[in-house]
């Protein structure tokens, strides 16, 4: 997810830019918040790369915020936008330029994460990631780039979709409970866990991988593993209509 703040006032531009950046930490969401401190710097970085959520202050020096929009929508129609605005008397202006939301400053964060919410809604969903202590190194690593993990002498080892091995010094247990509640991982059996997300397919004893790979399922949970395997199936499907 890539966030635009477009602020003249140093300020509140530093203060929003921080509480996003904050906000994502939080619920581990993949992406980045770049500030502006106008609107002609601003777009000429939204033409060479798309913004996916936008801040805009109305009220700024040379450029406003009204016809940054104006010229915003002229590439580009699909990103969401919120006006931020000492006055909430912009309600025509942002119906033409299709704001999405307005925050009246001052506001608070609570406020910014409220809109923050209803706009997560409208978003493709960011990939989250997890921070993993490999080795001397803390490893930022998507969990969409997991294949699958194993218990292996005191450690677990993490396999990756770029065929890196990284290991850490959790149980499977410990290293599950850090990836939930996401429903695309699914504890095999002692010391095996499988990422569905690269599941090509369960024979009913392993899940073949599409990496190749094949991982047994203890025979207490084959029957889990076929009604996961098949709900994920399903989700997958649903999500690409």
């Amino acid at each position: 997810m890539r966030i635009a703040v477009v602020d003249d006032g140093a300020a509140d531009r530093l203060w929003l830019a921080g509480e996003l950046e904050a906000l994502l930490a939080r619920r581990r969401l993949e992406g980045t918040v770049s500030a502006f401190d106008g609107g002609e710097p601003f777009l000429e970085a939204a033409q060479a790369e798309r913004f996916q959520l936008i801040f805009l202050d109305i009220y700024m020096e040379g450029l406003g915020g009204v016809e940054t929009a104006r010229r915003l929508r002229a590439f580009d129609p699909d990103c969401l936008l919120v006006f931020s605005t000492f006055s909430p008397d912009h309600a025509l202006e942002g119906y033409r330029v299709q704001a999405a939301q307005y925050l009246v400053k001052p506001y608070a964060a609570a406020e910014l994460e409220r809109v923050f919410d209803q706009l997560e809604r409208l978003l493709p969903a960011p990939e989250k990631y997890l921070e993993l202590r490999a080795g001397r190194q803390t490893v930022r690593l998507r969990l969409g780039d997991i294949l699958w993990a194993e218990h292996y002498q005191h450690q677990v080892r993490v396999h990756t979709a770029g065929g890196e091995v990284l290991s850490t010094r959790l149980t499977v247990g410990e290293f599950a409970a850090l990836l939930a509640p996401d429903p695309r991982f699914f504890v095999c059996g002692r010391g095996l866990l499988v990422n569905l997300d690269h599941a090509a397919d369960f024979d009913g004893r392993d899940f073949r991988l599409d990496s190749g790979d094949r991982l047994p399922v203890s025979r207490d949970l084959v029957g889990a593993a076929r009604s996961a395997f098949g709900d994920w199936v399903f989700h997958r499907k649903v999500a690409a209509l």
